[in-house]
């Protein structure tokens, strides 16, 4: 008996320190502890057989592509000066003549622009030639052409320009290959071209930091792409393009308390422009839908007052008496749900459907008044040109 419970004993011992050494050296033998590398929680991670990804180290090729399309916009105005009585007076003239009045000082301007057809047409932005009377366009080989402006849209903030020939000959211009918006996500590499303060022809590079950016009070339509690409003034109107060198935006504007780049500019979608710039070319103006009502946003504490489910839809604050919205039914206090079975988000998000939508035509809109919801049609009307207000 003694001895069975030796052998008992020094078996219990040998397994113990068995036991020791396996917890210590390889806990996961036991199933106590996670496999080494592990998680305590379900996590996703990548093949452990995946190649690494090789990110490019130039963009050569398509800065390249795209820098013969960038082209300087230099643009002049006369000043508007108040015209002295004594040049009306006969004997002044007499001895002065006409020329004595004088055409009076000019500011100059510069931006940048993009050659988009080999027509010799170039999208930039409204802002940059506004009230010019002058405009010279400098090419990257280094000529410089007149050009002439075929038509503005001051609330998209863009602008088309014409190569006018020079003394008859054709030109040969390089226009830029126009990309795909529905391939533009955020994180994709990009390039910024243009003549930021005049420097000459300078290329930046970034990333797409967000889409769809508005509510920013630029422009009266707003559907930025945001980039932290440098952009600073003088590359208003120039170009924004992938990596593969194709213009994906226009450059419009930044976000600065300094006058130079914070890493937020906006540049307006390819998608956007080439759109104003088709309608513009085709009749000389943009056309946009309207139906005259002004909107209002539903802050929390109104959805809560008016006992709605959500902040969603546009407040109609008032109505245009004659308007296609008052010929429609539509009265203040409703609140627009939806556009031709769009739905309104905000009154931003309402003004771009109604622009969007076709003159002339019958569209059904969903309203909701007190505690019902309604549906009606308004035939739209087409929006008159505005001018932007500038400082």
């Amino acid at each position: 008996m003694r001895r069975l419970w030796l052998i008992f004993a020094q078996t219990v011992t040998v397994g113990l320190a068995i036991l020791f050494v396996v917890s210590t050296l390889k806990p996961e033998w036991l199933g106590k502890y996670p496999p080494a590398g592990g998680s305590v929680v379900a996590l996703q991670e990548s093949a452990v057989a995946a190649a690494p990804a090789i990110a490019a180290t130039s963009f050569r090729d398509a800065a390249k592509k795209a820098l013969p399309s960038v082209v300087h916009i230099f643009t002049s105005q006369k000043i508007k000066t108040r015209r002295n009585p004594l040049f009306d007076d006969p004997v002044f003239r007499h001895f002065f003549g006409d020329s004595a009045e004088g055409e009076g000082p000019r500011t100059s301007g510069l931006g940048s622009g993009v050659i988009v057809s080999q027509n010799g047409y170039i999208l930039t932005n409204f802002h940059v030639v506004e009230a010019a009377d002058q405009i010279e366009i400098a090419l990257s080989d280094g000529r410089n052409l007149n050009a002439r402006v075929v038509g503005s849209d001051p609330e998209s903030d863009l602008a088309v320009l014409q190569i006018t020939e020079q003394h008859g000959k054709e030109l040969v211009l390089p226009a830029i290959t126009l990309g795909k918006m529905e391939n533009v996500v955020v994180g994709d590499v990009t390039l910024a071209i243009g003549n930021p303060f005049g420097v000459g022809q300078t290329v930046t590079m970034g990333i797409i930091s967000a889409l769809g950016r508005s509510h920013l009070g630029i422009n009266t339509f707003e559907n930025f792409i945001q980039t932290d690409a440098a952009i600073n003034p003088g590359n208003s109107g120039g170009a924004l393009v992938d990596s593969q060198g194709n213009l994906i935006g226009i450059n419009t504007a930044i976000y600065s308390r300094s006058g130079g780049s914070l890493g937020i500019g906006f540049a307006i979608p390819i998608s956007i422009a080439r759109n104003v710039m088709e309608q513009i070319i085709q009749s000389g103006s943009v056309t946009r839908g309207w139906i005259g009502v002004e909107a209002q946003e539903i802050s929390i504490d109104l959805a809560e007052s008016f006992g709605l489910p959500d902040t969603n839809g546009a407040l109609i604050a008032g109505v245009l008496r004659g308007s296609p919205a008052d010929a429609g039914g539509i009265k203040p206090g409703d609140i627009l749900l939806a556009v031709d079975g769009t739905a309104v988000k905000d009154p931003q998000g309402m003004l771009d459907l109604i622009a969007s939508q076709k003159p002339g035509e019958t569209v059904a809109f969903k309203l909701r008044r007190q505690n019902n919801v309604l549906q009606t049609t308004v035939r739209i009307g087409k929006r008159a040109p505005q001018r932007r207000e500038r400082d």
